[in-house]
């Protein structure tokens, strides 16, 4: 039995040394690029191995050209799976500290690459504390194996296509960001505030339950199937700043039973180097009518 969207910690705990598990610690923060390593030298999951969200995770940025966290380019991250000891029988668990965030990044990768044996701690590494579960220091290493990705070029799209699909009933664009940053009201990060026009906006942390896990796929679904209206999920176009968290919205939606949507892997923060790509302000009016 594979894993391919989330697991609980008793069940990865009682595969701690099955030489076909690879754990992989995503801890990352924005604003302090170091403290997701330093936190794995730390302590960290018993056999796990570290992913640098800008390191490992994302391809070089182009400045004026590309987001803050560009996709890796596919031989790029074959090569890193493979380090990992990654392969065709390899059963992937990455986890983190925010819910899961950065985690869903590397699931939507493998996910992109043809990998589905591929889960999400469900509560990361708070809840594996909590229960008392063991915990390593120190770095730590996996016997190399050959990755072969298998891309899935239909999962991604482009600024383009974005573009072409604006206000297009049956192709929503939805937004992953915290309601302040959609309307535009502040903008921590980005040179620009607001949002792609005619997107929805679904926080990525509405998918969670107060305790940092998930919700049940039953009221995932509920909340899924008011944000697509009519549209199947395979429709749908996910962005957020970066690329990161809209793979939190794509993990819930799979976990949801509805299906694999696609990324804007760019994001808001591709999206705006470009100036004559419009954006948009405040609610939209049917969230003010409401």
């Amino acid at each position: 039995m594979s894993f391919t969207t989330l697991i609980d910690s008793a069940t990865l705990a009682a595969h701690l040394d099955d030489p076909d598990w690879a754990i992989v610690d995503c801890r990352f923060a924005l604003d302090q690029p170091a403290r997701g390593r330093q936190a794995y030298l730390q302590a960290h999951i018993p056999g796990a191995v570290y992913a640098h969200l800008d390191e490992d995770l994302s391809g070089p940025i182009v400045p004026g050209r590309t987001g803050r966290h560009p996709l890796p380019s596919v031989e790029d991250a074959a090569r890193t799976f493979g380090r990992w000891g990654i392969d065709e029988r390899t059963q992937v668990i990455a986890y983190d500290d925010a819910g899961g965030a950065f985690a869903a990044r590397l699931w939507w990768l493998l996910r992109w690459l043809g990998h589905n044996a591929v889960a999400v701690l469900d509560g990361g590494w708070p809840r594996w504390l909590a229960e008392g579960r063991p915990a390593r220091n120190g770095v730590e290493q996996r016997a190399p194996r050959r990755f072969v990705p298998r891309p899935r070029p239909e999962l991604v799209v482009t600024a383009e296509e974005v573009l072409h699909r604006l206000h297009d009933a049956h192709v929503p664009i939805i937004d992953a960001r915290a309601p302040e940053r959609y309307r535009g009201e502040v903008e921590p990060i980005d040179p620009v505030a607001g949002h792609i026009p005619g997107a929805r906006n679904a926080p990525y942390s509405a998918n969670l339950a107060p305790d940092g896990r998930f919700l049940p796929p039953a009221q995932l679904a509920e909340r899924w199937r008011a944000v697509l209206g009519t549209a199947p999920a395979e429709q749908a176009i996910l962005y957020c700043g970066s690329g990161v968290t809209a793979a939190h919205n794509a993990l819930a939606l799979a976990h949801a039973g509805l299906g694999l949507p696609r990324l804007y892997a760019g994001s808001w923060s591709e999206w705006i180097t470009d100036a004559t790509r419009p954006i948009e302000r405040g609610a939209p009016e049917e969230e003010e009518a409401a």
